[in-house]
């Protein structure tokens, strides 16, 4: 009978103390903190990797504008005009592709459309000499994401009139 009274009195404890456990709320927040942590980390990594996307796309654009601009200042030269694309985007693997092109055309509502050099356009006036420069950029995301792509191609065009 001893023994079965040992078990017993050993129950009536484990039950107190268990009761005194359930009440006590002091590690509350550190349950709460521990749960959150992973879920805010998680989060500024997807706000980091989207900003970084974003960041790079407005390079990208830059680039193709900083390759027209010098085209609009010093005349078509491909070469020139790809080193200033590649250089003005400070990102590694930025690339002047498509290549820079030099045609005639004429504007419109819906941007310049390609004509003869020396041709008459609607408006009445002469076909202008125009520069296209473009940037080309492939994002890769910080980490996988279950719905969306792992990276992304940018491209950028611009287009100026040099003459």
């Amino acid at each position: 009978m001893r023994r079965i009274d040992g078990i017993g009195a050993a129950l009536r404890r484990l039950r107190i103390s268990w009761n005194a456990v359930a009440k006590d709320r002091r590690g509350i927040a550190a349950v709460e903190f521990a749960i959150l942590v992973p879920v805010l980390i998680l989060m500024a990594v997807c706000t980091t990797d989207l900003g970084l996307a974003i960041y790079a796309k407005m390079r990208v654009e830059d680039s193709a504008e900083a390759g027209s601009g010098y085209a609009m200042l010093h005349g078509f030269d491909s070469t020139a005009i790809s080193s200033a694309v590649t250089s003005a985007g400070n990102l590694s693997g930025l690339t002047a592709s498509p290549a820079p092109a030099k045609f005639c055309g004429c504007p419109g509502s819906s941007g310049v459309s390609s004509t003869t050099c020396g041709m008459t356009c609607s408006s009445g006036n002469t076909a202008g000499t125009y520069v296209s420069a473009s940037a080309t950029y492939v994002h890769h995301t910080l980490m996988t994401y279950p719905i969306v792509p792992s990276r992304y191609t940018f491209v950028s065009n611009s287009t100026v009139r040099i003459k």
